[in-house]
This record gives C-alpha cells, structure tokens and sequence, in this order.
C-alpha cells in the first residue's frame, strides 16, 4: 500500500492511498499519532495502517486531486546518503571505485515535500539534480545480517538529492554542499515492501528536467544495494524508526554534461521509480534578506 501526508488545516494528516481516492486514517482514527515518523516511533506497524485503512468508512475519503502533499515523514531522525554508489556516475565524475560506500547526512530542514519548490540559494548557480531510491526504517536495528536487514524497512520513496556543486567541492567533507535548505525533494509517498521487488531491485529509475530525460537506469546497478547498505551502517549505528537511508544516483547529472546544466528558477525537476511514482519539484530562487 501507499502511503502519504498531507495539509489538513494547520497539521498534516496520514492518508492511504486507494486508486484516486485517499483515506484520512487520523479522521478515521482521531488516536493516531500526526504523522508518520511519530507513528513508526511509536511502535506502529504500515501493516496496522494498512487495516485501518480497510476498516475506514467512505466519509474519510477524499480525492487526490487537490491534496497538498507533506513529506512523507515530516519529522526525520538521521538521515544517510550514499554518494559514488552507480558505476557509470563514479566514472562520469572521475572518481575511483571504492570497496566501500560513501556515506554522509543530511539534516531534515534540507528537504522538501512533492510539489513544493527546491530553492535555489542567493549564493549559487550550481544546483544540480540527483535522482535516488530513499527507504525509511520502520524497525530498530543494529548489527543486521543479511538475513534480517529487510526486516528494519517500512517503506520506499523517491528522493531528488539537489546538490549545490560548488560548495561540494569546497572541501573534502560533502555537508555544507547537500544540506542547503529545501534542496532535498523526498515523495511523493512512502510504499510498503511487499508492491516491490525485494529490496526494491531491479526498478528503472530516472529524473527529467522540464520533461527531458537526464539520468536512465536501474537500481539493481547499484554498487552497495539496500541489504547491503544496512548491514554496513548498522556494524557502527542503531537504526531507529523514522530514520532514513538515500541511496545514491545514477550518471547523467549536471555537473558532468557538457556544457553543465544545472537548475534555475522556473524549472521543474521530476525523479520517477518504476512501482513507487513520481517526485515532482518546480524550482525557485531564494529570496534575499537583509
């Protein structure tokens, strides 16, 4: 099943999707927890939503068309990124292949929601796109094997990993280049498990700026897959509900194109995963203050 969270007044709700239709699950359940990280920490299951949702009478439908999107977990905890994790995009940036993933944060007030504008900072002109598989953990765990590291995942989602390039490159540490705010678009819904292959290989995966196609590929390329991925982090941290993993992106980004192409103010840049869906972003210039 799909999930999403969406503007209800001054809040966001938890909503199932059903064909055209989302079911508001806190209208149906007034005891759910706002939002979707608070329900995994609290021990919740997308199974238990998954009932719910089921159970829910008709007067807590409402159409998707017209539904304001909210991230689908508004309230993150940490956030992994892997970087150098497609062959073919090691090679574009001339980089070397590594036996080990590259792995860096990012910080909740970077991100933003499907249909909500990625900003482009006063300070630079290199934004660049990245389309990428993002999973969120539904289940603590530490020192996972690969017989148990799918067991930590509640869901799927799809993750444009905006990177302002220069700032990238000002020093060996990635940080200050991935985590400008409201450059990361993450939805436009979290996707259980069981709709997808098993840790969601084998999926085509591309972005599209202003409807051309600029990164093609599939996630069973992945240098480091998900199982993988968790087993690593886990050798060292404690995953926890609500925490989420990005998995890297495919060649064809910006910066590697000749000449560059990077995104500006009345762009829109949409990151589409076969079975999940598709992130969509219009860009815009940040406003200057004093």
């Amino acid at each position: 099943m799909r999930f999403i969270s969406f503007e209800h007044g001054s809040t966001h709700h938890i909503g199932a999707v059903l064909g055209d239709q989302v079911i508001d699950l806190n209208a149906s359940n007034p005891k759910l927890p706002i939002g979707l990280g608070q329900y995994l920490r609290g021990g919740g299951t997308l199974q238990d939503l998954e009932v719910l949702a089921s159970a829910s009478k008709a007067q807590h439908a409402r159409p998707m068309n017209g539904i304001v999107h909210g991230l689908p977990i508004a309230d993150p905890g940490k956030i992994f990124c892997l970087g150098l994790n497609y062959l073919e995009h090691v090679k574009e940036g001339g980089n070397k292949v590594v036996d080990y993933p590259t792995i860096f944060m990012r910080g909740a007030s970077s991100l933003t929601a499907h249909n909500k504008p990625i900003m482009r900072p006063t300070i630079s002109e290199k934004l660049d796109f990245e389309a990428e598989l993002v999973l969120v953990i539904g289940q603590k765990m530490r020192h996972a094997t690969k017989h148990t590291a799918l067991e930590a995942v509640a869901g799927y989602s799809c993750f444009n990993d905006g990177t302002l390039r220069d700032y990238q490159k000002r020093t060996t540490q990635w940080t200050i280049g991935k985590n400008f705010d409201q450059t990361g678009g993450f939805g436009p819904c979290l996707v259980t498990p069981d709709e997808l292959p098993s840790g969601a290989s084998g999926l085509k995966i591309e972005s599209r700026l202003n409807g051309k196609v600029m990164q093609f590929d599939n996630t069973s390329n992945m240098m480091f897959p998900v199982i993988e991925t968790i087993v690593t982090i886990t050798q060292a941290i404690t995953l926890e509900p609500g925490d989420m993993i990005v998995m890297g992106t495919p060649s064809g980004v910006g910066y590697a194109r000749t000449p560059p192409v990077f995104m500006k103010a009345g762009d829109t840049c949409d990151i589409e995963i076969e079975g999940i869906g598709t992130l969509s972003n219009p860009i815009q210039d940040e406003i200057a203050t004093e």
